[in-house]
This record gives C-alpha cells, structure tokens and sequence, in this order.
C-alpha cells in the first residue's frame, strides 16, 4: 500500500536542476522568461533590513538556497519558491516591475554588522529613490555589482506533466517552515495560483463590514490574515465534506484548492455576505462567541464558525423564507450552548480533526427550519 502510493506520487513530480548565475536570471526576468506573478509581488514583504542582510551574505560569498520554478506549457518559469530572494536584487538593481506595469524605486541598503558601509548603498543613483537626496546614495562599485552577477544560485525546475495540484502542494511545503508567511497567507497564494477571480471574490467579501463585524478581528488580525482564513474556512465547511482523515490544515488547504478551482467566486461570496448580514443583523460582534447564563462571554472562536456560522450557511435559504429569519436565528443561536452535545466541542484536548466531526453535522441539524 505505502509502497505503491510512493511510486504513484514520485511518478506525478519530474524535476530539474540547473546552477544560473544571478545575471542570468535578471536577463530571464528582463526577457519574460521567468514569471513573478503581480499579485504575489504584493506580497514581497521583506523590510530594507532583511533586503541588506541578503545582498550582504552574496558579496560575503555566502551560497544562496536553490530558489523553486514550475515549468508552464509555453516553456517559461513561473516562480513558486524564492520571490523574496529574487524580488529583492530585482528590486536592488532598479528592474523589478511593478504590477500596474511600470518599475518600483530601488532599493537603499542599510548598513550589516559584517559590511556597515553598505548604509545608503545603491546600485545605481536615482531619483526614483525618493527617502535619500540623490547626493547621498552611495553606488556600489562596479567589481562588486559583478561578484553579485556573477554569484550562482540553484534553480530547481518542476516539469511538465506534473500537474497544477503537484505544483500547489510544492509551493506549501517548501514555503510552510519560514516565517515570513503563516498559513492563510500561503493559501492566498494558492488560491492566486489557482483562481484569481476567486481570491478576489473571497477577499472582497470579507472585507465586507457586516462579515468584520461579526467575526470581530482587530486590525492586527487583519494584518495577519485572519479574517481570510475564517472565511476560507466557512467555506470549505460549508461545501466540502470532512472524513477525519486528514489533517485539519491539510483538509482546508485541499477544500480551498478545489472550491477555487471550481468557479469565480461570486456564489460562495455570495454566501459569505448574506450569512453574515444576518448574522450581523442578529447579534453584531456576539453572534458567534458563547451564550452563558443571559449574556455572551468569550472570544469568536472556531466553535462558533463551525456551528453556528456554517449551521445557518447550510439552511441559509429555508431560513430565510421563515416569517422571521432573525428572530429563529437569535433563538437558535443563543440555545445552541447549553445543548447537551455542545458540551464537548470545547473540551481541552479536543483535536480538531474530532471536532469538526462534531461542530458542523450538530450546527446542520440545530439551524434546521
């Protein structure tokens, strides 16, 4: 069984490798060749300290890690793995584009505990540079600008016929021990890679008013992405069956590849925006945090997603055809926690794969008209 599994999956993944020089790469970039896409550029967050750091290590002659590329069928790379790498000399060189079409400022270096005169170091002046006086950049000589051309870099190549899935799943684990993106923040991407109406479309809908609210997520929440990982995870709740057997990360990251794979986004932001304006319209901010003894209490949590926001997704259309939808809702939502079943969604130790199993049939149930 293992053993048969293993050479079916090895057979889905060719691969190469090629060792490039920097310069090599630039010109491939420079000629459409190799492709960063737009909206993955706007996720290029390393700040100008991390940027020093990393020109630093190559002029130290410190060996770059193998960035990752997924071969398309008209021959050009597409990166998946190593934009902060590679965004960051495009950018340091005055060559990155941005994604309305034209080209982002340079970048200024800092100085770096080993090479402190990299401070306000550049590779060419400009004025584009519009935080240090033009009289005050400091270019980097001409030697230096080819040892960091002229450094080499490993570039490893999936090939066609690996398929899209065998890409998305490459991109997640390569990407999933860094720190620099957590969870829903390399679903983003994957949902880009996949669908970019759909990404849209979702991210649209929760940064809708009546969804914030109820979800209750602080800016810095935002900042981390939260408010799209509940969406997505209402989502696939909401549409995808769950079995058990998968890891709970695993199962969203699967559900949210399919969900996006499947349409453009309007029906299921749809469904986000009526379920939360009436759950909004019923409870604002209390509508998914825990009913105790007259008031609500606690933070939103997953319970409270799963149960309640998914229970009234599955009926949202019976429940809206009731004389008074809001008023069901209230009752529903506020009894739903002194159930007798509801006791042990909140049990400490509780994995999350027994949860799930629990939460969204009882939240199915227990909205039922």
């Amino acid at each position: 069984m293992l053993a048969d599994e293993i050479t079916k999956a090895q057979r889905s993944v060719r691969t190469d490798a090629y060792q490039m020089s920097i310069g090599e790469i630039v010109s491939m970039y420079e000629n459409d060749e190799i492709i960063i896409d737009p909206d993955f550029q706007r996720l290029f967050r390393w700040n100008d300290g991390q940027k020093s750091k990393f020109i630093e290590s190559i002029l130290l002659g410190i060996p770059i890690p193998s960035i990752f590329v997924f071969e398309r069928e008209n021959g050009k790379w597409e990166l998946i793995d190593g934009l902060q790498r590679v965004s960051t000399l495009l950018e340091f060189m005055g060559k990155l584009r941005s994604p309305n079409g034209g080209v982002e400022p340079p970048s200024i270096l800092d100085a770096t505990k080993y090479l402190p005169s990299l401070y306000r170091a550049v590779w060419e002046r400009s004025d584009l540079i519009t935080d240090v006086p033009v009289d005050e950049q400091r270019e980097i000589d001409k030697s230096h600008q080819l040892l960091i051309r002229r450094a080499r870099i490993g570039v490893e190549i999936l090939k066609r016929p690996s398929d899209d899935q065998t890409k998305f799943d490459l991109f997640q684990r390569l990407n999933a021990g860094g720190t620099q993106a957590n969870p829903q923040e390399l679903r983003n991407c994957i949902m880009l890679m996949v669908n970019k109406e759909y990404f849209r479309a979702v991210k649209d809908a929760a940064e809708q008013e009546h969804f914030q609210n109820v979800i209750a997520v602080t800016e810095d929440q935002i900042e981390r992405q939260r408010h799209m990982e509940l969406a997505v995870r209402f989502l696939v709740h909401t549409y995808v069956p769950y079995d058990g057997t998968l890891d709970v990360e695993e199962y969203i990251d699967n559900g949210t590849v399919a969900l996006a794979a499947a349409s453009n986004g309007a029906k299921d932001a749809d469904l986000i925006n009526r379920t939360f304006v009436l759950l909004d319209n019923v409870a604002g901010k209390d509508a998914l945090r825990r009913f105790e003894n007259g008031n609500h209490i606690g933070k939103v949590g997953l319970v409270g997603l799963e149960g309640v926001a998914v229970g009234v997704a599955k009926n949202l259309d019976a429940i809206l055809k009731l004389r008074t939808p809001e008023e069901f809702v209230r009752e529903r939502m506020r009894t739903f926690w002194n159930q007798p079943g509801t006791v042990s969604f909140t049990s400490l130790g509780l994995r999350g794969t027994t949860r799930i199993q629990r939460t969204v049939p009882f939240g199915e149930v227990w909205f039922r008209p």
